[in-house]
């Protein structure tokens, strides 16, 4: 375990040249630089997050909802119970082909209409309400903003979110600040949780796919911090939480059916993305990472790394950008956006990219 260990903090991965672990373990008194360690801090911070939003679901957001007039709809139709169907159901497929219909009709003696029905109404028994959607979407909502909020509030003080050569004086020595200690362990503490309340949530078709990113966001994270990236990485987070809680406003005012606020904030949304992802995050934080930390400190293997990650954040962002101009463009001229089924699945989330981009220290 301790080779292990040795192989996977090497020196010649994680730091410049002529930089050691050694050098960043002793500072001067009142001085801290990033661990490891600290990031353990988020996962009792997790929880609590988690049990925080229960409660914010429960005792502010459905009484926000029914006030709203939206309500738990019961579903009409349940699915009869059959061991057999719901085998297939739960471990095969939830919308079987001809050839599996057939084959299940001749096993249970059922017309295959009437089994084609069973697996319509058993998706169905399986879909978030609106008024689940809506709670959620509150709840981000209100994170988002408030994570955004004090990102900005924290980085107008800071001197590398006006001069980003700032971001590499003097690295790998940069202090640890309070402020930037806190910014950093929320975010990944709420993408902690937002790992455990998949499993408590209502099964959605995307969980794997959903999984994975969060598990990829908490490494990001984790990774920079690691690296004593924390810097650059707060400009990323901020940059990337600029949008999201004007995608869950516009989520809201949908299940609310306000449509012409949901469209404005869609739109707004749309313009608010482009600007961030395909101009500020380009010119501002790539043009850092890229030029102006290899003109400072030079490359190194975990640079080399961490660079790659922000190029590939990139082509999503162009990817992710074309997709929200197609449903901005549809809300301009006809008049509605179709946020009741997400850009990227049949239910309201936010887009993977949204927080991969959070991923990178957030997005």
């Amino acid at each position: 375990m301790a080779a292990l260990s040795v192989w996977f903090w090497n020196e010649r991965f994680w730091l410049p040249h002529n930089v050691t672990w050694a050098d960043l373990a002793d500072p001067a008194p009142g001085v801290e630089y990033p661990k490891a360690g600290h990031l353990l801090s988020a996962l009792p911070l997790a929880v609590g997050i988690f049990a925080v939003r229960i409660l914010f679901e429960r005792f502010i957001a459905s009484p926000c909802a029914f006030l709203l007039h939206i309500h738990a709809a019961s579903v009409h139709w349940r699915a009869t119970p059959n061991p057999v169907l719901e085998k297939v159901f739960t471990s095969i497929t939830k919308c079987p082909d001809s050839r599996r219909l057939d084959g299940l009709s001749k096993q249970l003696d059922w017309d295959v209409r009437k089994i084609q029905r069973w697996f319509r109404h058993r998706r169905n028994q399986d879909k978030p309400s609106i008024l689940t959607k809506f709670c959620e979407s509150m709840w981000r909502l209100i994170f988002y903003l408030f994570m955004f909020t004090y990102g900005i509030c924290f980085l107008w003080k800071c001197p590398w979110m006006w001069d980003t050569h700032h971001c590499w004086y003097n690295y790998p020595y940069q202090v640890l600040t309070p402020g930037l200690y806190h910014y950093y362990v929320t975010e990944l503490g709420f993408y902690w949780s937002l790992m455990f309340s998949q499993f408590t949530d209502i099964k959605r078709k995307d969980f794997p796919i959903m999984f994975i990113h969060h598990l990829a966001t908490v490494s990001l994270i984790s990774f920079s911090y690691a690296n004593n990236m924390l810097r650059v990485g707060s400009l990323v987070m901020c940059v990337h939480d600029a949008s999201d809680f004007l995608l869950e406003a516009a989520k809201l005012t949908n299940y609310a059916k306000y449509q012409r606020l949901c469209d404005f904030l869609f739109v707004l949304f749309a313009v608010v993305f482009f600007i961030t992802r395909l101009v500020l995050y380009p010119l501002w934080i790539l043009n850092t990472t890229l030029f102006e930390s290899w003109e400072m400190i030079g490359p190194y293997p975990s640079w080399w790394l961490f660079n790659s990650l922000l190029l590939v954040l990139q082509v999503l962002h162009v990817i992710w950008s074309y997709l929200i101009a197609g449903i901005a463009y549809k809300a301009l001229v006809r008049g509605k956006v179709g946020l009741s089924r997400d850009v990227r699945s049949g239910h309201s989330r936010t887009c993977p990219e949204a927080t991969l981009a959070l991923s990178w220290l957030c997005a």
